[in-house]
Formats: structure tokens, C-alpha cells, sequence
């Protein structure tokens, strides 16, 4: 019979989530990084992202965070942006719920983004079930 030259099988992995019922430090952005929202998932370690600048990248889930921390549609992640690609981003940190509306309390994130879980549909009209909203100038000069 072989040598078991491991140190356990595939139920020890699943039970090294100990850290989830911590409180832990609220993690604000800092120079070349930014707030996001996660529109969908494609696959691969990658997803669909929706900045709160504005624009529409392509996200990847870093390996620290891969199979250990679940991304779905709607969440407020932090993006680590490129110098190269500005379509693209690292995946630095996923918020839970209570720190997302921390985040929207401290005036981090926009009045206007809702944080509820589950996917976005992208053929929702606007303001009906979107997640973020973005106001344009001339929108502002009416109000």
C-alpha cells in the first residue's frame, strides 16, 4: 500500500473556514483601487464587474480569495486596478452585507447603489431593480 504523505483528505479542507463569525477591520480603497459591484459571473475565476466610477470591467478573482471566498452577483467587491489594461481589474476583497452598507453609511459608495444579493439583470430598464445608478451633469442641472 502506498505512504499517506498528506495531512488529510478533502473534508479537512472544507472545514478551514474558521474566520467567517469574526468581526474583522473595515478595509477602505486606497491609490489604484476602487469600489465595485459585481454584475455577473462568467467562469474561470473571472466576472463582470460594474465600477462605481462608471465603467464596465472584466474582473479576476486572485488566487488568495479562489475557492475560499464565494463571488456572486450583486456584491460590493474591492478592485485593484491595472496600469496597462483599463478594462481589467484583480479582485482584492469581497464585502459581506453589513460591512457593504458600513461602506454606504461612511459615504464610500454612492447613495444610489442597492446592496442586495442576487444577480442583476441587464434587461431591467433603469432605476427599475439596477444596482448602481449613475447620475449624468445635465440629469444634475435638473434637480
Amino acid at each position: 500500500m502506498p505512504k499517506n504523505k498528506g495531512k488529510g483528505g478533502k473534508n479537512r479542507k472544507r472545514g478551514k473556514n474558521e474566520a467567517d463569525d469574526e468581526k474583522r477591520e473595515l478595509v477602505f480603497k486606497e491609490d489604484g483601487q476602487e469600489y465595485a459591484q459585481v454584475l455577473r459571473m462568467l467562469g474561470n475565476g473571472r466576472c463582470e464587474a460594474m465600477g462605481i466610477d462608471g465603467t464596465k470591467r472584466l474582473c479576476h478573482i486572485r488566487g488568495k480569495l479562489h475557492k475560499k471566498v464565494w463571488i456572486s452577483g450583486g456584491d460590493i467587491i474591492l478592485i485593484g486596478l491595472r496600469d496597462y489594461q483599463d478594462d481589467k481589474a484583480d479582485i482584492i476583497l469581497k464585502y459581506n452585507s453589513d460591512e457593504s452598507r458600513l461602506l454606504k453609511a461612511y459615504g464610500e459608495l454612492p447613495a444610489t447603489t442597492k446592496i442586495n444579493e442576487g444577480t442583476i439583470d441587464e434587461g431591467e430598464e433603469e432605476g427599475e431593480g439596477g444596482y448602481l445608478e449613475f447620475i449624468e451633469e445635465e440629469d444634475v442641472d435638473r434637480i
